[in-house]
């Protein structure tokens, strides 16, 4: 499979998506802590501007009005980079919108080590661990610009709390224009018997290298996009345990509580096989660019590939 980079940033197209659909719902609002420029939701202001609001750099606060906007029948699409959005405004998410059963749309941008030069304090390596222990949360990482506009509608209309995961920058297209998805249902990219690689953003392009570097030496790997960290697609989950026997999972996140843990959590009930993990090892984020940190922390294609070599042998 050929990558190439798409030339729209990820973070453009879902605005101009939003826009779109603003236009046929007047009940959409979007709220940014004060990172409009960054996020690219200025383009909503100045298309909607009785329908945005820049709160500022108050995040618990952001969520709080999203709650009461959602409670007047607004649908509320908040803004700000994921490591403040589940650091800085945690009590707000849980209380003020989950356990208030609220119809908020949480916007986490910048995940993971695609926060690069921003450092280890904008890092978000566990954000997906912190809102996915939220009852009631749907957790999504899309993958590509394809994804990302086939999916804001369905975000917008899926009842309750949904917490966005987005990659502000220009990504790798995985998908064809055109391509379905269904929220809560993993993507098989390609066929494999030997053993499955289990990805979700950024790392999705790394694990379909690492396929073919696998496919070099005869291993044939089957790749799966989960972009639905909760609900997890169990069923595709155990289907590809009990084809290939065998389970590796990449993620741009702490191996602890994301994408790895909730895979194991799905074998461990139901359907026991050889795994391991590829992401950063329970550390912190540090400055770099993205090619460095990947390197940094283990998170390329050679090391997908020799982590299946890993597993592999434990078969």
């Amino acid at each position: 499979m050929k990558l190439t980079l798409d030339s729209r940033a990820m973070k453009d197209v879902y605005i101009e998506t939003l826009i779109k659909l603003a236009e046929e719902d007047q009940r959409i609002v979007v709220l940014d802590a004060d990172l409009m420029h960054s996020n690219s939701t200025i383009r909503f202001m100045e298309t909607y501007p009785g329908r945005a609001i820049n709160v500022g750099v108050q995040e618990a606060n952001m969520i709080g009005t999203a709650a009461g906007l959602a409670a007047t029948g607004k649908i509320p699409f908040t803004h700000t980079f994921s490591c403040f959005n589940t650091r800085r405004a945690l009590d707000q998410i849980y209380m003020s919108v989950a356990y208030a059963k609220l119809n908020v749309k949480v916007v986490g941008t910048d995940p993971g080590i695609t926060a690069a030069y921003n450092g280890g304090t904008h890092m978000p390596l566990e954000d997906m661990g912190v809102v996915r222990g939220i009852p009631t949360m749907t957790v999504i990482e899309p993958v590509d610009n394809v994804m990302m506009e086939a999916l804001v509608k369905d975000i917008a209309y899926l009842d309750g709390p949904v917490y966005l995961r987005v990659n502000r920058k220009e990504p790798v297209q995985i998908y064809a224009p055109g391509t379905e998805f269904e929220i809560g249902k993993g993507k098989v990219l390609t066929e494999g018997d030997d053993l499955t690689l289990i990805a979700s953003g950024i790392m999705v392009a790394e694990s379909l290298k690492a396929a073919e570097l696998l496919e070099q030496k005869g291993i044939r790997a089957r790749v799966v996009n989960i972009f639905t960290v909760k609900p997890i697609d169990k069923e595709l989950i155990v289907k590809c345990a009990q084809e290939t026997g065998a389970i590796v999972t990449c993620e741009n996140h702490n191996v602890i509580n994301g994408l790895g843990s909730a895979v194991a959590e799905v074998l461990a009930e139901n359907c026991p096989v050889p795994m391991e993990r590829v992401g950063v090892q329970d550390l912190f984020g540090e400055v770099g660019s993205v090619d460095y940190l990947q390197k940094r922390f283990a998170m390329t294609a050679e090391d997908i590939a020799a982590k299946a070599e890993k597993c592999l042998a434990r078969k």
